[in-house]
């Protein structure tokens, strides 16, 4: 465990070199039309970079590469074995390279250092290894024949893969699409977002060093109605895999039925409801991790808790306790290790979160703690986590997704009621249950549309278990092995003996 300071990480960031051009068969390189984007440090607003602004000219240079790299089968048809081996030196470089990559996810989106250090990274690298691992360890089927006839089911690489990606957990969540992509034999072209490009960047280079041969991973920086359009519309990609919002979702379906009819698999939003039940185990437990589930990374998470849904019976009692627990989430400089409430990724951003909350005071709900920017001395984008009381499921800010730390709080009845409020949105990511019935717990979880369902926590799970989501959340898992049906295609040999 790193014991760096505050003041060695700020000296740190002031050495620094960034590289900010797009990585194409092996080669950093500047976009085709010299155009380029600032990147702007959210933490106090200094100039990072300039970055590659990819367009159409650069996704076709990529996609022309990275076909002719799966065509070679110089990738694609090695020893699934040797591909494990290439991805676990991937992921041990990603380690090595820790704190230049720690650093580089903080000063880009304004998360915490010690979060970028001991999840962010160490969670991108296992993605990596747990993918590998698992890829000489997939067998095909053989397929109950009469005896003059042999029936195989194989998985092929699907071929190009297109991996747009959000700002919010820049590394993790390219490292959960490049684990499976790249370990079953596909060439991926990986699109970060324009607000927060530069560990993709830099792990572009790792992947060679590692023995990915190059052309196989390729990285184009820019905004999504450029070069994102160009892949999605691309007749020779065929694959698309993104997470982000679900009305960018919805216009990468259309491109999909515009081009060439390529597999799309979404993770989009979310407004995931956090169910307290009078008799849960633990008020304090519930009240800690309520305030951690709309605090952490500052809200952004599509699975934030950020409705909670608290029975009526003891909201007076559990709400001072979960807006207790909230006063230890507090913004602060994000390359102090103490701080665990960093800046919100961008100005944009912020403006959007401060809009929300001005919605719920218009709306009759009542602020019970937080709502105000802070920090604004810094040049930094930092807002108070906030928690509104007396919220209805009708309101605005308890239907659309923030993206930003605000808690709607509503109360509930009855187990029904409960169901019934937490379905009553467009999306179906997550959900928790707190309750120490354990037939209750069970009848709730089935009765909720949500991918994951967590009971007595917020946010469980491993690289084991899949993530996605139901309804406007999207379609298609991340992690575990489910994940590997996204970057394969089944393919059914019929032999007659």
């Amino acid at each position: 465990m790193t014991t760096l300071t505050r003041a060695d990480w700020e000296q740190r960031a002031k050495d620094l070199k960034i590289e900010g051009r797009a990585y194409i068969n092996g080669e950093y390189t500047a976009a085709v039309s010299g155009d380029t984007f600032e990147c702007i440090s959210p933490v106090d607003g200094r100039l990072l970079a300039t970055i590659a602004s990819c367009d159409a000219d650069d996704a076709q240079r990529a996609v022309e590469n990275a076909r002719a790299t799966f065509n070679s089968g110089v990738w694609s048809r090695l020893a699934p074995a040797k591909r494990k081996s290439a991805m676990l030196r991937f992921a041990a470089l990603l380690k090595a390279n820790a704190e230049e990559l720690a650093l580089l996810e903080t000063l880009d989106m304004g998360k915490p250092i010690s979060d970028s250090l001991n999840i962010d990274v160490p969670g991108a690298a296992n993605a990596l290894s747990w993918s590998g691992e698992a890829i000489d360890k997939i067998y095909d089927e053989v397929a109950a024949t009469p005896h003059d006839q042999l029936g195989l089911v194989t998985r092929e690489p699907v071929g190009v893969v297109g991996a747009i990606v959000p700002w919010n957990f820049p590394l993790m969540m390219a490292c959960w699409k490049l684990g499976p992509a790249l370990s079953t034999g596909n060439s991926v072209i990986l699109k970060p977002s324009e607000k927060s490009p530069l560990t993709a960047i830099r792990i572009a280079a790792l992947a060679v060093e590692a023995g990915i041969p190059k052309g196989v991973f390729n990285v184009l920086p820019g905004y999504g109605h450029t070069v994102g359009n160009a892949l999605a519309l691309h007749m020779d990609v065929d694959t698309l895999v993104f997470t982000g919002s679900t009305k960018i979702a919805k216009q990468l379906l259309i491109r999909s039925g515009e081009s060439n009819m390529k597999r799309v698999w979404l993770e989009a939003g979310g407004k995931s409801p956090n169910i307290v039940f009078a008799d849960a185990p633990d008020l304090q437990a519930a009240a800690e991790s309520a305030a951690g589930a709309i605090a952490f990374n500052q809200g952004e998470v599509c699975t934030a808790g950020s409705r909670l849904l608290v029975e009526r019976s003891i909201k007076d009692t559990f709400l001072p306790l979960v807006i207790e627990a909230l006063k230890g989430w507090k913004p602060g400089n994000p390359l102090d290790p103490a701080t665990n409430v960093g800046a919100l990724v961008d100005t944009q951003q912020m403006n959007t979160v401060l809009s929300y909350i001005e919605a719920g005071h218009a709306d009759g709900a009542k602020l019970v703690a937080g709502g105000k920017r802070t920090l604004e001395e810094t040049g930094g984008t930092y807002v108070e986590p906030t928690i509104f009381d007396g919220v209805t499921n009708a309101m605005k800010i308890a239907q659309e997704e923030i993206f930003g730390p605000v808690l709607s709080v509503i109360t509930f009845d009855s187990a029904e009621e409960a169901i019934k409020i937490a379905n009553d949105t467009v999306y179906g990511l997550a959900a928790a249950v707190w309750t120490a019935d354990i037939s209750k717990a069970h009848l709730t979880a089935k009765a909720l549309r949500a991918g994951s369902v967590w009971v007595n926590q917020y946010d469980g799970g491993d690289m084991t278990a899949p993530f996605g989501g139901f309804k406007q959340s999207g379609n298609g898992r991340d992690k575990s092995l489910h994940a590997f049906d996204k970057y394969t295609e089944l393919k059914a040999t019929w032999i007659k003996l």
